[in-house]
């Protein structure tokens, strides 16, 4: 019988993760892979202007600091290596003027504000915002 105090998964919403700020990219998919090492299901969710990380290139050249080696496409990757599951809004793709087959192949999945406010409102589960 599962523990009823045991999370079911971790919802991640990336809100305020633009490209122009690298210093902010990194820590969310370091939680995300952290928790998916644990086998906690991970979904993170790329919103606004974060759905350009999500743009081939695009997270692969920017880095939290220049004394930090690793990039955010290497942090993103390897919370997806762990098994996070990674979810692009499509308004924000639309608003953002990209089109949906235009991103990396890690994400292949779609969700916005419906799917994250699902998991939000599901005590099983837990958020984070970035």
């Amino acid at each position: 019988m599962p523990d009823p105090h045991e999370a079911a998964g971790i919802a991640i919403l990336l809100w305020a993760a633009e490209p122009e700020a690298p210093h902010r990219l990194v820590a969310p998919f370091f939680y995300a892979a952290a928790a998916a090492a644990m086998d906690t299901p991970v979904e993170i969710y790329f919103s606004a202007r974060s759905v350009y990380l999500l743009v081939p290139g695009v997270a692969d050249g920017l880095r939290a600091s220049p004394r930090h080696d690793k990039t955010v496409g290497q942090a993103l990757r390897e919370a997806v290596g762990h098994g996070a599951r990674l979810f692009a809004c499509t308004d924000a793709l639309h608003a953002q003027g990209i089109a949906p087959d235009d991103l990396i192949p890690e994400c292949t999945d779609r969700g916005g504000a419906v799917q994250f406010m699902a998991r939000a409102s599901d005590l099983r589960w837990r958020t984070l915002v970035f």
